[in-house]
């Protein structure tokens, strides 16, 4: 388990526990954690999880498949950190975690 940090675009903190192997949307989801809209469920077939992963975690967090990356084509304000939250999967090597949330996600 690993505690990820979501934090809104208004700078509200959202402190999740999160299990190993689930995604950081899906923690966001479970935890009902606003801004993350997960319209297609986790299948990287949208862009409504986007977030923007803290420096200091982008390379623990990995880089954006090619399929991720056509998808953030469709999101709004993407940044050199930018990544869809689906498709970032919790471990404890990503303990302490902490993503960034865009304005909106349409």
């Amino acid at each position: 388990m690993a505690k990820v940090t979501y934090i809104e675009h208004s700078g509200a903190e959202h402190v999740v526990d999160v299990k190993n192997g689930l995604s950081v949307m899906e923690g966001a989801v479970r935890n009902n954690v606003p801004g993350i809209d997960a319209d297609c469920g986790g299948a990287c077939a949208c862009a409504t999880c986007h977030v923007y992963v803290d420096a200091a975690w982008a390379e623990a967090a990995g880089k954006a498949s090619a399929m991720e990356e056509s998808m953030l084509d469709f999101a709004e304000q993407v940044e050199p950190t930018s990544r869809l939250s689906c498709q970032i999967r919790v471990s404890d090597a990503l303990d302490g975690l902490i993503v960034r949330l865009p304005e909106s996600q349409h």
